[in-house]
């Protein structure tokens, strides 16, 4: 059911109105065929797609039954394809804000989230952090092995959801019409404050002319990733410059900026010396 009566004016309505595309058994060529148009929506972020960027191994694999959806899906978002429209050009908090978005139908709950993947990342690699979604236990619960993921946070589906959750994804979703990559924030991370202070977001519909709130020092463009922002409620601004460790996996961008609390602010500083990366200022919220 609509999770608002405004589904309409806020253009929720293609979801809260359709039911979760299944693959079943004995599925026709046109089931499947919806399947993979579907998939390719989710995870593309509505993104023009050219026949010559369609993966065909993946898909004959999905239509002989040989692999699920999951699979399929699994393989969309470790593509070059994906990586290409979502990776490369990112900062790296905007990638884990896309894929919550596109993997798990919601935005992060809260800063945690965004820091467990980071440091996924930095640890592991791509493949490994993609696989961490679809491996989840949410994942598991809320999709299964052949149901493409979609926004379920615009709809009440009962299941592991917060109220936040609609708030941070209309800052993620500007309707149905739209690409995650057309918002105007562009490749910038777009729930820098909210997530570090655990506040929710202003549901703005999509037609309307949005005016992000300041950000009290925090550049627009700074990549994001840190630690909770609890403890006493002093937050800090830290620009870290890269880390220049060997074998340390490259991440997309010149310096990165965290927001912590001031409890952390010693644990902080000392991973990122053991990392051999450098504090570059320390500005207090």
């Amino acid at each position: 059911m609509p999770i608002t009566a405004q589904a309409s004016r806020l253009g929720t309505s293609a979801f809260s109105d359709a039911a979760p595309i299944e693959l079943r058994p004995n599925a026709t060529e046109d089931d499947v065929n919806a399947i993979i148009r579907a998939a390719y929506r989710q995870l593309l972020g509505n993104d023009y797609l050219m026949a010559s960027e369609r993966l065909v191994i993946p898909e004959s694999l999905l239509r002989d039954g040989k692999i699920t959806v999951k699979e399929f899906v699994r393989a969309v978002a470790k593509s070059e394809l994906y990586k290409s429209k979502f990776f490369y050009n990112n900062f790296h908090s905007r990638v884990t804000e896309l894929n919550y978005k596109h993997l798990l139908g919601r935005a992060p709950y809260d800063q945690t989230e965004i820091s467990y993947h980071l440091d996924l990342y930095e640890a592991s690699g791509y493949e490994a952090d993609i696989d961490s979604y679809l491996d989840s236990p949410e994942y598991q619960a809320v999709f299964g092995e052949n149901i493409v993921p979609y926004y379920r946070d615009l709809v009440t589906t009962g299941v592991g959801q917060r109220t936040v959750g609609f708030t941070r994804l209309f800052q993620l979703y500007r309707g149905y019409a739209t690409s995650s990559r057309g918002q105007f924030q562009g490749n910038y991370p777009h729930l820098v404050m909210e997530l570090a202070r655990g506040q929710a977001s202003a549901v703005v519909a999509p037609g309307t002319p949005y005016t992000r709130p300041s950000m009290r020092g925090v550049p627009v463009n700074s990549a994001f990733g840190g630690s909770e922002a609890f403890g006493s409620g002093r937050l800090f601004r830290v620009e870290i410059a890269a880390v220049s460790k060997p074998g340390y996996p490259s991440v997309r961008r010149s310096n990165r900026v965290v927001i912590i609390p001031y409890e952390e602010l010693s644990n902080n500083m000392q991973r990122v010396q053991r990392q051999g990366g450098k504090i570059a200022s320390i500005t207090p919220l």
